[in-house]
């Protein structure tokens, strides 16, 4: 369907005039809400013809290339370099320089081995920045990831001529059919059945049906989570076919916009003149331990300050300095080994004393290893401190689709002929699972209500369900096509009857769905046939009664839909049987049938009470968050029309066909919950972390799956722990932040979300001083990944951007893993506080000796060199081990640790003076 060619010419001011006075959000709006002429006209293009090429070569060198803005990726020596700035590495430099300088000036500035305590200083630093850069320099990139999305092959300008997308801009015009990625932000002009798989934009798994046509919002409707007229960057196209008009492109599309938020409105920022500033993104251990160098180091300088003046004061000197020698050399002798230079060796030999130089290095070890035992709990760790930054976490925000739940929509619930049918498995594997009755459990594969429903929904689907990856031997079905019919032809599929079935009954008249007409008819031909397939519903008349069967499929708007699937064969005059069948909007459907079919076949009239018991059991099945589904049908002798009358327009032809319906059943499907997802929940509970569901769904559907997985318990109250986001933002701007903590303490149920409220959940509950938890497979989850303390991306369904943007990585894609790794990473913050406590007393009774040593005026027992060679041999060793034990049993049931605001390093130091009370962790 399309406008009228005829272009209104309409008056408004220059697109640059508007971009100078209005948001991209505000000009994207009314890009949605105006007609199709004047957004054509506000771009300078013509539906026909699209840009000139003179047009379009001005506005690409005002606009840039279609493509996301990459901050170019820190190179191994710069991040080599990044591990050299924090403080206690840079005393530690500090002190072998000063040892090297001193030598260099002394009496063996000739003798090589002067120089080995600096030179193993240094190599000390090298050896633990090397292993922390190699480790980071393995991180992704998730704004490369995106621009990775949004590469794909279009047809635009003057005679539809193929074009790069880098090179698309404002006011192409843009053809999309199945299979296409969406180039740019796109106000559509036409639309035929078109579908656009918007999953990685909002979070849903369902495909989005797409109009060029406006229409008003009615009153008490849920507000979209994209306008129905616009397609955006990135998005699939999985139905139908279109054509519209570029509205935005690169940074100014809606998934350039989720690129901004990853990497902050003011962009990169940098320290040192060069170096990226990566302050913000420093996990919880990452900051403790750098706040505990800090007051490890100043202590030290203050107590080398101290020795120093101390040594001065006393004239202390090194023995030899003191014998009898020869006068001349003798004074030369006092000029090089006076006390002050002497106690500047010493004050270099108390400062390796004192800075714990080996708590980076056990850090950096203990983590390596800890990355590699998670391998075996399915998560894969990209950023080192992450390891043990989840053991700190306070609170699990998750995404419901495919995190929570199996992202595959799943008929669970049938009713046929009276009777009520539970549907076994989950997902699209059509081998898992029986259909059985409610009340006996007896397979009900064979029975008539069953197969006549399935047959007669498969008859108007147009998908597949394959088995993937035959090369590897690795079974993985798959749908392909429209997967909002996946419920039906999986389920049809449990008791035989295969989507390849609908080849005996050759199709003749399809009408496809439209936002008018909400439903797609299908007329196919069924001659011959007595039954409308083995064991199935008896048609009228037998094999020489009826001709044709009319299948209609239809869906509504909201969470419940119904299928219509009308089959007819029109242009053939021999016997044949005619039986229209239509799933789609519940109500609509029931009220349409005049009879319907009953267990053993018989039809019996559907008034009155009939239809309210029927409306009883879509209630139910609503109430539980179920899609429902009706399917019906209407068997015919001959077409209600001539199909050679070219007179006839399709939706005349589609009214003949609806009428005399006969309800043969209804089908309920749900994305399901992950296996497991609940007892994980509650084991995170027990360990005092709060899970937090925050999802684009529909807040009655959000609250189902909440309940299924124990986020919600019964003694919650539904009106207080779940709310819609637009209570975040009423009137289009976000709460106060007060307000808006007060609101993200005590909810647990977050639905409708956009990228920006997962963004602004995130930082309110940071804000709070607890440390959080993202997971999440979608693009957006991008933002509030790269926000949160720890990210966690799935790594089957997860798009390449959210695993880009994560701290770590789920191979199996399995929420329970999280868990696992909860108690993985408390176990390694235990293992740190036992080697640090160990590695600290080391050393204080190291600057205990020496100063020990200067004041009673005797030989120091250790040099610079002989503490390394201590620290490397008797210190490090079993440092390790401590940081490599097992976690205590019961770990998970231990309180965990304070959040945000806290500090460990009271904690990790034995609580040094200035520190924060011990027991505190967090970010």
């Amino acid at each position: 369907m399309k406008p009228d060619d005829a272009v209104s010419h309409v008056t408004l001011p220059p697109f640059k005039d508007l971009i100078l006075k209005m948001s991209a959000e505000e000009i994207a709006m009314l890009d949605a809400e105006d007609s199709i002429e004047q957004v054509l006209s506000r771009y300078s293009t013509d539906l026909r013809s699209g840009l000139t090429s003179e047009a379009a070569e001005k506005k690409l060198k005002e606009d840039g290339l279609n493509e996301l803005y990459k901050p170019p990726k820190p190179t191994l020596l710069m991040l080599f370099i990044m591990q050299l700035l924090g403080f206690i590495i840079i005393l530690l430099i500090i002190a072998a320089v000063a040892s090297m300088t001193v030598n260099a000036t002394g009496s063996k500035k000739d003798d090589p081995l002067s120089y080995t305590t600096g030179a193993c200083g240094d190599l000390f630093v090298i050896l633990n920045a090397g292993i922390a850069a190699w480790t980071e320099h393995k991180a992704g990139d998730a704004l490369e990831a995106l621009s990775k999305m949004t590469q794909a092959a279009i047809y635009a300008t003057e005679q539809e001529v193929q074009i790069t997308t880098n090179t698309v801009v404002r006011g192409d015009i843009v053809v999309l059919g199945t299979g296409d990625v969406v180039p740019a932000d796109m106000r559509l002009a036409e639309a035929e059945d078109l579908k656009v798989s918007e999953m990685a934009l909002t979070g849903e798994p369902d495909d989005v049906s797409k109009t060029w046509k406006l229409k008003p919002r009615k009153e008490g409707e849920p507000e979209k989570l994209t306008p129905e007229v616009c397609v955006f960057s990135g998005c699939n196209v999985t139905n139908g076919k279109g054509r519209g008009v570029v509205t935005a492109t690169g940074m100014g599309t809606r998934i350039g916009r989720i690129a901004q938020l990853i990497a902050g409105e003011e962009g990169p920022k940098k320290k040192c003149f060069c170096l990226p500033d990566t302050s913000a993104n420093q996990t919880p251990l990452q900051r403790n331990l750098e706040q505990l160098g800090a007051k490890i180091g100043i202590l030290a300088i203050v107590v080398c300050v101290l020795v120093f003046i101390i040594g001065v004061a006393l004239d202390r000197k090194p023995v030899e300095s003191r014998k009898d020698v020869d006068s001349q050399s003798g004074a030369e002798s006092g000029a090089e080994t006076g006390a002050a230079l002497y106690m500047v060796l010493i004050a270099v030999t108390l400062a390796v004393a004192a800075i714990p130089e080996g708590i980076p290095l056990c850090v950096t070890i203990s983590l390596s290893i800890g990355c590699s035992d998670m391998v075996n709990q399915h998560v894969l760790v990209r950023k080192l401190a992450a390891v043990e930054t989840l053991g700190s976490a306070s609170v699990i925000c998750s995404d419901k689709t495919g995190t929570l739940t199996e992202g595959k929509m799943t008929m669970v619930n049938m009713w046929a002929g009276g009777v009520t049918y539970d549907v076994g498995g989950k997902g699209f594997d059509p081998t898992v699972g029986r259909i059985t009755t409610c009340d006996t459990g007896v397979e009900a594969g064979r029975q008539m209500g069953v197969r006549s429903t399935l047959l007669s929904g498969i008859l108007c689907c147009a998908l597949e369900v394959e088995v993937r990856d035959p090369d590897t031997g690795e079974e993985k079905w798959e749908p392909r096509g429209n997967s909002s019919e996946a419920p039906i032809v999986v389920a049809a599929r449990k008791v035989g009857l295969t989507e390849n079935v609908s080849k005996d009954y050759p199709r003749t008249i399809e009408i496809p769905f439209s936002s008018s007409r909400k439903m797609m008819l299908t007329v196919s031909d069924v001659s011959g046939r007595s039954h409308l397939c083995e064991d199935g519903m008896p048609l009228p008349e037998g094999r020489r009664g009826t001709k044709y069967l009319a299948v209609c499929k239809a869906r509504s708007l909201g969470r419940s839909g119904v299928v219509f699937s009308v089959n007819c064969r029109s242009s053939l005059r021999r016997e044949s049987e005619l039986f229209p069948q239509r799933p789609g909007a519940p109500n609509f459907i029931v009220d349409l049938c005049e009879e319907r079919m009953m267990a053993d076949g018989t039809v019996a009239k559907h008034l009155g009470r009939a239809k309210a018991e029927v409306l009883k059991v879509v209630d139910d099945y609503s109430t539980k968050a179920l899609r429902v589904l009706a399917v019906a049908a209407r068997p015919m002798k001959e077409l209600p029309f001539d199909m050679h009358d070219d007179e006839l327009s399709t939706d005349q032809k589609f009214s003949a066909l609806r009428q005399d319906l006969r309800l043969l059943g209804l089908v309920a499907s749900i994305d399901p919950d992950r296996d497991g997802v609940k007892d994980s929940v509650l084991a995170a509970r027990g360990a005092g972390i709060r899970v937090v569901m925050i999802t684009g769904d529909y807040l009655k559907t959000a609250i189902a799956i909440a309940k299924n997985v124990q986020i919600l318990q019964p003694q919650d109250d539904e009106a207080t722990a779940a709310v819609d986001c637009n209570c975040l933002r009423p009137g289009g701007q976000y709460l106060e932040t007060k307000e808006m903590d007060r609101m993200t303490s005590t909810v647990r149920v977050f639905a409708r979300a956009k990228p920006e409220d997962k963004l602004e959940i995130v930082k309110s509950i940071q804000r709070m001083g607890q440390v959080a938890a993202m997971t999440g497979d979608g693009v957006n989850d991008a933002p509030a990944l790269n926000q949160a303390n720890i990210g966690v991306a799935m790594g089957i369904q997860g798009t390449e951007v959210a695993k880009g943007a994560s701290d770590m990585i789920l191979t199996d894609d399995n929420f329970c893993s999280i868990v696992a790794a909860v108690e993985k990473g408390r176990a390694i913050y235990s293992g740190i506080q036992k080697f640090v406590a160990f590695i600290m007393s080391v050393h204080i009774a190291e600057v205990m000796q020496i100063f020990v040593c200067i004041a009673a005026g005797v030989p120091v027992m250790r040099t610079p060199l002989q503490i390394l060679f201590l620290i490397l041999v008797t210190d490090l060793p079993p440092s390790i081990a401590l940081g490599m034990e097992p976690g205590e049993p019961g770990i998970l049931k231990l309180p965990g640790r304070p959040g945000a605001g806290a500090s460990c390093s009271g904690e990790l130091s034995g609580d040094l003076p200035g520190n924060d009370p011990p027991g505190r962790l967090g970010k």
